[in-house]
């Protein structure tokens, strides 16, 4: 699908395509993507790059335009597994438009909440600004629900909260990955944008992102390091618990074994039918001597094969 945008008083409208400042591809068709080679001359590893989820960031430069594949994290569905994800767009910027190609359907609304919008260039800033953004909203989100599992935890010792923790450090880990790929882009754009001399707000707004960006990435880093060590706690604390009801069960066993050989023993019907000719107390001796032999008879002969091996 496309959709045509323009610049009209700071806000992105929605136009002919023919006519647009913003050519939106979101989940292009086969047609869509060779006008995207065929216009825009993008080869088909670019197309396929932006398109791909598992893509890193990065940034090229051309004579008249320049391609960037960017990592955003994905909206947050909220389900019971807590698992954040990312995924790429990619951004064609020439002089006169910007090519936005995604494979999903994400809005491109209020851009210019904060910051005019009076070219493309500007648009390119002000979405990946506010990714940077939404970074650090899930960053805050995934602390919320880090804190509800320790409660959970405290409470209750079942497996699925252990799973829901490891699949937040999961997410950290591709978050951490996302960010500092985006940092070398961020990085590359603004030494772009110096050498091609920018405006001094836009090179100003540049330096901020990469500002945010750092602080971004050095908090996934804490979060995803305090996560790390809260699994291993956590996992500790259940082999604990678990090591503590097998001790109760072993003391239980122990108490109990006396008392189930003397009544197994002493139950004996077919002994008794078997030694009715003898005595009991000539019969049941002699089966303890017995047991006592063909025990000791065991222990020396699996010491004498610990030796031997």
């Amino acid at each position: 699908m496309i959709q045509g945008l323009k610049l009209d008083n700071n806000q992105l409208l929605a136009c002919d395509p023919q006519k647009a400042q913003v050519l939106w591809f979101s989940k292009p068709d086969a047609g869509e993507r060779r006008l995207l080679l065929e216009r825009f001359h993008l080869d088909e590893h670019a197309v396929a790059s932006a398109l791909d989820p598992d893509e890193i960031s990065r940034i090229e430069f051309h004579p008249d335009a320049l391609f960037v594949i960017w990592k955003r994290p994905e909206n947050y569905s909220g389900k019971d597994s807590f698992s954040f994800d990312v995924s790429s767009f990619g951004v064609l910027l020439s002089r006169d438009q910007l090519v936005l190609i995604c494979d999903d359907e994400q809005p491109l609304s209020a851009l210019g909440a904060h910051r005019p919008l009076d070219q493309p260039l500007d648009i390119l800033l002000k979405l990946l600004f506010n990714n940077i953004h939404h970074y650090l909203g899930h960053l805050k989100v995934i602390k919320m629900v880090a804190r509800e599992l320790q409660q959970k935890f405290n409470s209750s010792l079942e497996n699925r909260h252990l799973l829901q923790m490891f699949n937040l450090s999961e997410s950290l880990v591709y978050y951490i990955n996302a960010i500092h790929s985006n940092g070398a882009v961020l990085t590359r754009l603004r030494n772009h944008a110096q050498g091609r001399q920018y405006a001094a707000d836009s090179l100003a707004l540049i330096d901020d992102m990469i500002i945010e960006n750092d602080q971004c990435y050095k908090q996934a880093e804490i979060y995803s390091t305090v996560f790390a060590g809260l699994m291993d706690a956590r996992g500790n604390l259940v082999n604990n618990s678990t090591n503590t009801l097998l001790r109760k069960l072993t003391l239980i066993n122990v108490v109990f074994l006396p008392l189930n050989l003397i009544a197994g023993i002493g139950g004996m019907s077919e002994f008794s039918m078997m030694t009715a000719p003898l005595h009991w107390w000539v019969a049941y001796p002699a089966l303890l001597l017995a047991m006592l032999g063909l025990g000791a008879v065991m222990v020396w002969g699996l010491r004498k094969m610990a030796r031997a091996a």
